[in-house]
């Protein structure tokens, strides 16, 4: 049988999702925590790989497993073995040929920009001091949503085969001290959320006027766009999948 986990993460203390040969991973936390449990080496498959430092409110794993499970005994389980910034919200059954990764309609995911210094989020979201100018912030945005090759935005020397993404949606909300930005494609780029954030903040600062998002996307060229913003203010918030995967 072929099992979907509902979870989420907070990434601070693991270097992304995918299990690293010299570092801690939520994937291989999960893996050691399901062994044990299932009396039984078990491998999963995440539907993305989040990186280092970037957190997750909604990740979806699945893994296979010979034999009926009692989802509400595990998941009682698994949240009383593993560490406090780990939290498992649903087991269910999926037909055999589903796949997290492959099957995945739609990802979304949320940074979170502070506009007033707050002790309280320093971990949660990226201060920015200077004043920005969010229309001109929600203006450039919309040019996003023209174009379907992202290849300035993704991390340099990665192995792709195409840097081709259908953005659905991308906009900007003022929600009480923070501005955040909420991006939702059907696959992303490595580094691509952060660097179309921080190329966004660039001309809501003035350093770039809004057409030159144009240039900017046309060039393909990483060294065009903005910096990358800090890892701590990206969250994964949803994973979207057909109807009809359930068994």
């Amino acid at each position: 049988m072929r099992y979907f986990i509902e979870l989420s993460y907070n990434g601070a203390a693991y270097h992304g999702w995918q299990i690293q040969p010299d570092a801690i991973s939520v994937q291989e936390i999960l893996e050691k925590a399901l062994s044990i449990l299932l009396n039984m080496p078990i491998s999963i498959m995440g539907a993305g790989r989040t990186d280092t430092g970037v957190h997750a409110k909604q990740m979806f794993a699945h893994f296979d497993f010979e034999g009926e499970i009692d989802r509400v005994d595990l998941m009682f389980k698994l949240n009383s073995f593993l560490p406090k910034d780990v939290a498992i919200h649903d087991i269910f059954k999926v037909k055999e040929d589903v796949h997290t990764r492959f099957h995945a309609v739609s990802r979304t995911y949320l940074y979170r920009v502070s506009l007033q210094k707050n002790v309280f989020n320093v971990d949660a979201a990226y201060y920015v001091k200077q004043k920005l100018d969010i229309e001109k912030m929600k203006e450039a945005t919309k040019i996003l949503l023209e174009y379907n090759d992202f290849e300035c935005f993704s991390k340099s020397k990665t192995n792709v085969n195409t840097f081709l993404c259908n953005i659905m949606k991308a906009e900007w909300q003022v929600v009480e001290d923070e501005l955040h930005f909420t991006i939702k494609a059907d696959r992303f780029l490595r580094n691509m959320v952060r660097a179309i954030v921080g190329t966004l903040i660039n001309i809501g600062l003035g350093k770039n006027p809004v057409a030159h998002l144009h240039n900017i996307i046309e060039s393909k060229n990483r060294s065009e766009a903005g910096f990358s913003v800090p890892a701590h203010g990206l969250y994964l918030i949803e994973v979207e999948y057909p109807e009809d995967i359930k068994i």
